[in-house]
């Protein structure tokens, strides 16, 4: 008997797991829906490909599900496409896709979204072209006002503390809440002040750069980036319940 799931063909045996993935990775994704049950986003730098698979395991355990693997390595494209294959309960985007081919190579690697540190149409169009949703970097209402002008529903806020925090983030909904555009913050946001960026309707989620150390990632020390991801997940769960 021939079964589907979605529009997904579903082969006798397959497991949850594999199920969530071949969901994930076959039907339209909502970015702001995903990344806002996930809350906190862990912003991820792999330098070796055998690195992504024990991390991706470490963060989605301790409850942070939705992972960015930025493009600042060359192993990247490779780990997104571990991950994807060894973790289904992952959900893996791409970021710091800076041009038009990083962005091809993110969607053919498997990525289901993609983020950038700043704005830049071409780069948009091309993350359409290839039906990738999509979140480019923003710091000021003149960027905000062209990422709308070009469709995006949701920006990266970035660098977030340095730019302004949640007081410009504020600043900005004034002139532009009624545009329903949302924000993730990225860039100086830390376990400390978290809280205060989750506590604006309107910022869907947060970049946490501190999730993934650069010493315990080089080590492999998978216990202690599994404690921090689920102190993470706590703040998302008591905050937003």
């Amino acid at each position: 008997m021939i079964a589907t799931v979605a529009g997904v063909y579903v082969a006798p045996g397959t497991t949850v797991g594999q199920l969530n993935r071949e969901l994930w990775y076959n039907t339209p994704m909502d970015m702001i829906e995903t990344l806002g049950k996930a809350g906190i986003i862990p912003v991820i730098v792999i330098e070796r490909e055998e690195q992504a698979v024990p991390l991706a395991k470490a963060l989605v355990g301790g409850g942070l599900p939705v992972l960015e693997v930025t493009f600042r390595t060359a192993a990247a494209p490779a780990a997104i496409e571990a991950i994807r294959r060894e973790v289904p309960e992952a959900v893996v985007g791409a970021g710091t896709l800076l041009d038009e081919n990083m962005v091809r190579r993110a969607k053919a690697a498997g990525a289901v979204f993609g983020v950038a540190p700043g704005f830049d149409p071409a780069v948009v169009a091309a993350a359409k072209a290839e039906n990738l949703p999509f979140c480019p970097g923003i710091a000021t209402a003149s960027e905000l006002s062209q990422a709308l002008t070009a469709g995006c529903r949701m920006v990266k806020f970035f660098p977030a503390e340095a730019a302004g925090g949640v007081k410009m983030i504020k600043n900005l909904l004034g002139a532009f809440r009624f545009t329903g555009v949302k924000f993730m913050p990225t860039g100086g946001v830390k376990p400390d002040n978290v809280g205060d960026y989750l506590a604006v309707p309107e910022i869907v989620c947060c970049g946490g750069t501190w999730l993934v150390p650069k010493d315990a990632l080089a080590a492999g020390d998978w216990a202690a980036i599994g404690k921090l991801a689920a102190e993470a997940a706590a703040i998302v769960a008591r905050l937003r319940g």
